[in-house]
């Protein structure tokens, strides 16, 4: 995109994008925005980082429907009280519920057949999907569903027509994509509840869910049905138009926990109380950023990314505090326990954001990953329902630790925490012990060798950072010299990154252009892309090349490229500009390495370029996978003007500031960024920072420390529409 269209983009999204103080946050969020394309995003009813997460489940279970959902599709097998958002590998819809009328065949069935299978359309157009509530009407039974919930229990209200045939069915046999039940049990107590449990096997390898249910109306009667007994069938008769209310509490542990959920959460059968809960459970989330008029982006867009980025990690522990760990055993913990860590996505933009604005929770976050290196021996790596997957490349679980040591998150133990990072860097699996024994990871002995081995160098450098916070000097610097690995991958010749064999010579054939989906030197990625995968050493890197000025020319070309990725690539590498792919994790920092090598105005042009025209508020308004929120934390890191690249480097990057005004509830109080000169004739020309102040004071730096940001001080950007430089020193000098 041309600049000056980039501006006339700029101009036209200011219409929609005031926010009038008055209006709830809630009533700028739409769950649908990632539903569609790639964006696998979850939707239903759940409250902020809730173990339910209660919306529909689908017949289709590919990869596009890796949360259960998709618009292209608007089959219902049932009501899941688990699911997955923004995830390219599907698993949960545990304990799912099917209202229906009269008789079903007990599996998913076919969509060319309305009368098969347990299954029916759902009528999009009376849909309704809002912070912690969902309602759609299915048209095979002239049922509405509605649903809401608490952290642990979902409340499901469903409207009935005149019949003796009425029921719910329980499905524990289907589950997501992957999924495949291993054991389940499910019993009546008395004529209004049900217990039972799931035991399943899938990307989450041994998962186990507990379940309470209690239905408002008696059922005349419970059958088991299906295959295993793996359906439950409560049965009554309905007046039309009739309200049943259905709670199911569900538990990681025990049926036990999951009846203390019950009395604790849900001891009443009022839910436009419970949605109303949870409405303001949201609202009070979403208000931990406040953005003004006046601001380029659109609120809806914003607030939904802030939606998005507090779905996960999920609560995962029982009201008592009992836990079942990564070997599978039951403790019990005096924090809060989660589960769902997408740390290879999320380590770089969503848990620095959720250090800023939830720096509570993220100390239980962090002591959460340390009881994991305790059961696990190592730092989790991507931790679903208390099972390690190992999905993706290096030790993302170190620079998420390192992190919280160097900002000083309080919640865990600092020692501890150093000592799990060292224990994850020790460990010989997934080609550390190579790497170890080489210098670097061969190509010749281990796939996806490149990717690895320059995550495992930025693990090393957020090590650095945590032992220098800690005064392990020595062992700081050893593990910066560790970091410095991805320099034999550097091919001089043609300033790219390149698989080196044990014998070390470069790969070959080489063509920068090419990828090949989890079998190439590379993740999800070719040369172009993971070239710039340093963010722990910008400064080493533009050596590398041989000066800041050459390091510079050859990122401006990375954006002039055509857009074409050749071989059999992963989806993942979407949302290109020329070879910069922002669908796919590894380029997210890549637009502010300009502001850290002197040039920030193209920083600033290619951000603003990226948050106009790679978000918006369709129903395919993400250039990628939602990847737990990691895809919206950089939108709204972005938007307020900064972005961490260094992981642990404890400050933020300057870019341009997209609100005009913005209050952060931080630690400290109130951390305020106010932008002059963001009026509407020219909010959309001055993108360039001018100049910055940090409490009225000038403030000639190109980052902002994190320290600053949770003091809960004030920053004030002067905008204008040419290129200006306010500090002295680049990352290079």
């Amino acid at each position: 995109m041309k600049i000056k269209n980039l501006f006339f983009a700029s101009a036209l999204l200011f219409t929609a994008c005031t926010q009038p103080q008055t209006e709830k946050l809630t009533s700028h969020v739409n769950p649908l925005i990632g539903s569609g394309g790639h964006g696998h995003v979850f939707v239903g009813a759940h409250v902020p980082f809730g173990m339910v997460q209660l919306g529909p489940t689908s017949v289709t279970t590919t990869w596009d429907w890796c949360s259960g959902y998709h618009q292209d599709e608007n089959s219902v097998i049932g009501f899941s009280h688990t699911h997955l958002s923004g995830t390219g590998i599907g698993d949960l819809f545990d304990v799912t519920v099917m209202p229906v009328i009269g008789d079903v065949t007990y599996a998913r069935g076919i969509l060319d057949d309305e009368k098969s299978g347990l299954w029916s359309p759902a009528d999009r157009t009376k849909e309704v999907a809002k912070p912690g509530y969902y309602a759609v009407p299915l048209t095979r039974y002239n049922i509405n569903a509605e649903m809401t919930s608490t952290a642990r229990v979902g409340y499901h209200r469903y409207t009935f027509p005149c019949s003796q045939e009425s029921a719910l069915v329980f499905d524990l046999e289907n589950g997501g994509c992957w999924d495949e039940s291993t054991e389940t049990f499910m019993e009546a107590e008395g004529n209004n509840t049900i217990v039972g449990y799931r035991y399943s096997k899938g990307w989450a390898k041994d998962q186990k869910i507990y379940f309470v249910a209690q239905t408002s109306k008696p059922f005349d009667k419970f059958e088991l049905h299906g295959y295993k007994n793996m359906y439950g069938r409560a049965s009554f008769a309905t007046d039309n138009n009739e309200a049943v209310i259905l709670k199911v509490a569900i538990s990681p542990v025990s049926i036990e926990g999951a009846k203390a959920a019950m009395q604790a959460e849900a001891s009443h059968w009022d839910f436009d109380k419970i949605a109303k809960a949870a409405d303001e459970a949201w609202e009070k989330e979403l208000g931990k950023i406040r953005i003004q008029e006046n601001s380029v982006i659109p609120a809806t867009t914003f607030y939904t990314a802030m939606y998005h980025a507090m779905t996960a990690p999920i609560l995962f522990n029982d009201i008592n505090g009992d836990y079942r760990g990564a070997d599978g055993n039951i403790y019990n913990a005096k924090h809060n326990t989660y589960s769902i860590f997408s740390l290879w996505d999320t380590y770089r933009a969503k848990m620095p954001l959720m250090s800023i604005i939830q720096s509570e929770r993220m100390g239980d976050f962090i002591a959460t990953m340390l009881d994991i290196c305790d059961k696990q021996g190592r730092l989790p790596v991507w931790h679903l329902w208390g099972c390690e997957t190992d999905c993706m490349i290096g030790d993302p679980g170190i620079p998420v630790v390192a992190d919280a040591i160097v900002k000083g998150i309080k919640g865990f133990d600092k020692e501890r925490a150093y000592e799990a990072i060292k224990k994850t860097l020790a460990h010989n699996e997934r080609g550390r012990d190579l790497r170890r024994q080489h210098g670097y990871i061969p190509c010749d002995l281990f796939k996806e060798s490149v990717a690895f081995d320059m995550e495992y160098a930025i693990a090393d450098g957020a090590a650095a950072q945590a032992a220098a916070a800690l005064g392990y000097n020595e062992e700081s610097m050893q593990h910066t010299r560790n970091s410095h690995s991805y320099r034999h991958f550097f091919d001089p010749s043609t300033g790219l990154v390149r698989g080196k064999k044990t014998t070390g010579e470069f790969n070959e054939p080489f063509n920068p252009f090419f990828s090949a989906h989890r079998d190439d030197d590379y993740c999800e990625g070719n040369a172009w892309q993971y070239t710039w995968l340093v963010p722990q050493d910008v400064a080493g890197m533009a050596n590398c090349f041989g000066g800041k000025e050459k390091m510079l020319a050859q990122l401006d070309s990375l954006f002039n490229l055509p857009s074409v990725i050749e071989g059999d690539p992963s989806p993942d590498i979407s949302g290109l500009i020329g070879q910069f792919a922002h669908g796919n994790e590894p380029s997210h920092h890549i637009l502010y390495m300009y502001t850290m090598l002197g040039e920030p105005h193209k920083a600033a042009e290619r951000i603003r370029e990226v948050l106009c025209t790679l978000y918006d508020d369709s129903v395919d308004g993400l250039s990628g996978n939602e990847d737990v929120g990691q895809m919206s934390a950089w939108y709204i890191l972005s938007a307020l003007g900064f972005y961490e690249v260094e992981p642990a480097g404890g400050r933020y990057w300057f870019g341009t500031p997209s609100v005009a005004n913005a209050e952060l509830e931080v630690e400290g109080g109130v951390f305020k960024i106010e932008t002059e000169n963001m009026t509407p004739e020219n909010v959309g020309k001055n993108i360039y920072i001018q100049s910055v102040k940090l409490n009225g004071e000038e403030y000639n730096l190109p980052y902002i420390n994190h320290s600053d940001i949770k003091a809960g001080n004030k920053l004030t950007f002067t905008m204008g529409d040419t290129p200006a430089k306010w500090y002295d020193k680049d990352i290079t000098d």
